[in-house]
């Protein structure tokens, strides 16, 4: 009744202001009767459930279908899911009306979120954020659907007047998804008489009520105006903007139009000499094709020469490595092996001090004896003289008592008893006997003190004798046993120049190994002994015993080195100088 009647031209028009009508009288009504009522409103409340089918039908006018390979399917939770962009606060009830377990149809989750809506008593600020923005309706509904016009915007306002009702509604256990929404007219066509005597008691409230909701819808209607007013003001700054940049537009485009022809102009300028240009650009572009051709294949020869080389130098610095780790196990081997031989020759050299002060003290004794034995033979020499002294004393007297007893038998039978009684006492047979017989007697003791004697020497001879060749025989061993410790000693004196002359070459190969660095094939150029260009022709080789870079010319010896178990390549003067130590090593 706000809007003046208008001829109906079309079904959407007629539809659009019956159901505008329908939400007026059923807003009115469930307000009315909700004050009447005083209580907190349910599901089961006919007024709220003709409300939300009233609802329902608004916001499914003019709703685009939406088709499926099924069937066609309307479902108003399209724009409804989009407040939550809109309204941050309808963040939770969208969320619940998404996640409700039992709804399976869009249908149903609209119906929910409306029914939360109005408990959290914010539907018509949400409907009207929804209204505000008729670009994302238009992807939902048709032009001259009920929420892309006026009358949905009115709609928005009436919904105020609900945010003064308490409802507690349920809804889980609730089939939403298959209920039959239907408009029960008899609640808006009743009596106008028979309602007013039986409501005369409630009449002024009501008209309280009303008036109070009027004021709330007429408030709110004046906020719209003055919003719209609002932005009709910025759209007219815009569009005055608009125009002068359209005009300023033009004049740009009518000077980017002179530009553009000048510039077409200059672009067949410059294809016609861009033209030239790669004609003869071509042509230099064949001669530098052949030359590269050319020097491709120069190229290529000397990629291969050098790919050879490469694979040369690699395998070499291969061997060169695999030699090197050698190098490094056998430089550890000879410094074990020069400690060990310095112990060893520590030791040798102690025990051969100890052989030699054994053979001085041998050849101390040694010399003792050939002295003693020389006196012994000297002793028994004069033992010898002595005895053969007395053995001619012994003969001597044997054969003077042998005379005497002539002589005194002689003497008996020569002489007689009548003669000259002038003579001595002595000249008595008798006397005379005694006389002999005293002599032989001493002559006797002599004699065997004179055996005694020989006896004497011949004892002493023979303990001499056996003094002397027990000495002969202690000569002997210690003779034998001086020439065994003069062969140890020569042994020794061998292997001790052996060992030195080991740790000798030990010691060259360990300088070697240390002060010879391996010099790398980038530090040289030229090769050491003659100062020639290495190139292509002329390779680079290493002296295993320098070090050093040379020629093939200047290191085309083979020897046999003390860290190498096979003759390998090394340079003229390492060569001369090795053969040198060699043969001085060998004359020694």
């Amino acid at each position: 009744s706000h809007f003046p009647r208008r001829a109906v031209k079309d079904h959407m028009a007629v539809e659009r202001s019956n159901l505008f009508s329908m939400m007026k009288l059923s807003i009115k009504g469930l307000i009315q009767s909700s004050l009447s009522l005083g209580r907190t409103l349910d599901s089961d409340y006919p007024p709220l459930q003709q409300f939300f089918v009233v609802l329902e039908q608004c916001l499914k006018h003019g709703l685009k279908v939406k088709k499926s390979f099924i069937n066609q399917n309307k479902s108003i939770w399209g724009p409804l899911e989009l407040v939550q962009k809109l309204c941050p606060d309808s963040t939770d009830i969208t969320t619940s009306a998404r996640d409700l377990p039992g709804l399976k149809t869009g249908l149903g989750r609209a119906r929910a979120w409306l029914h939360l809506a109005l408990m959290q008593k914010k539907l018509s600020d949400y409907l009207k954020a929804l209204l505000d923005r008729r670009d994302i309706l238009g992807e939902f509904y048709d032009p001259g659907a009920l929420m892309m016009e006026e009358e949905g915007t009115v709609i928005g306002g009436m919904l105020v007047g609900l945010n003064v009702i308490d409802a507690n509604l349920c809804i889980k256990g609730e089939d939403l998804d298959s209920q039959v929404g239907v408009i029960d007219f008899s609640l808006y066509l009743k009596d106008p008489m028979t309602t007013e005597t039986t409501k005369d008691d409630a009449k002024l409230t009501a008209i309280l009520d009303q008036k109070h909701y009027i004021e709330e819808l007429n408030r709110h209607l004046s906020c719209t105006v003055t919003d719209l007013q609002a932005k009709m003001d910025s759209i007219e700054k815009t569009n005055s903007k608009l125009i002068e940049e359209l005009t300023a537009a033009t004049d740009r485009i009518n000077s980017l139009r002179e530009e553009q022809e000048t510039l077409r102009h200059e672009n067949e300028t410059i294809v016609q000499s861009n033209q030239k240009k790669e004609e003869a650009t071509l042509e230099d572009s064949a001669v530098e094709l052949e030359t590269y051709r050319q020097t491709r294949q120069g190229l290529d020869e000397m990629y291969s020469v050098v790919w050879k080389q490469y694979q040369e130098e690699k395998r070499i610095r291969q061997e060169l490595e695999r030699e090197l780790e050698l190098q490094v196990g056998l430089k550890q081997e000879m410094e074990m092996a020069m400690r060990l031989l310095e112990k060893d020759t520590h030791e040798k050299q102690e025990t051969l001090q100890a052989l030699r002060q054994q053979l001085d003290q041998v050849k101390t004794l040694n010399l003792q004896m050939f002295h003693k034995t020389q006196d012994c033979e000297r002793e028994a020499q004069r033992k010898e003289e002595e005895e053969g002294q007395l053995e001619e004393k012994i003969n001597q007297m044997e054969t003077t008592i042998k005379e005497m007893e002539q002589r005194f038998v002689w003497t008996c039978l020569t002489r007689s008893p009548y003669k000259n009684t002038k003579q001595t006492q002595f000249d008595q047979p008798g006397d005379i006997l005694l006389g002999l017989e005293s002599d032989l007697r001493s002559e006797k003791e002599q004699r065997q003190a004179i055996q005694r004697a020989l006896q004497r020497e011949q004892d002493n001879k023979k303990s001499t004798s056996r003094f002397s060749s027990e000495l002969v025989c202690e000569k002997k061993q210690l003779q034998q046993t001086c020439q065994d410790q003069e062969t140890a000693l020569q042994e020794m004196g061998l292997h001790l120049s052996q060992s030195k002359l080991k740790m000798e070459d030990f010691k060259e190969v360990n300088k070697a190994l240390k002060g010879q660095a391996w010099l790398k094939d980038d530090e040289a150029t030229q090769c050491k002994h003659c100062q020639k260009e290495f190139s292509i022709a002329r390779r680079k080789h290493h002296c295993r015993n320098c070090g050093d870079i040379y020629c093939n010319s200047c290191s085309s010896n083979e020897l046999a080195l003390p860290s190498y178990p096979r003759p390998v390549r090394v340079c003229d003067i390492c060569h001369s100088l090795l053969l040198q130590r060699s043969t001085s090593s060998t004359s020694s």
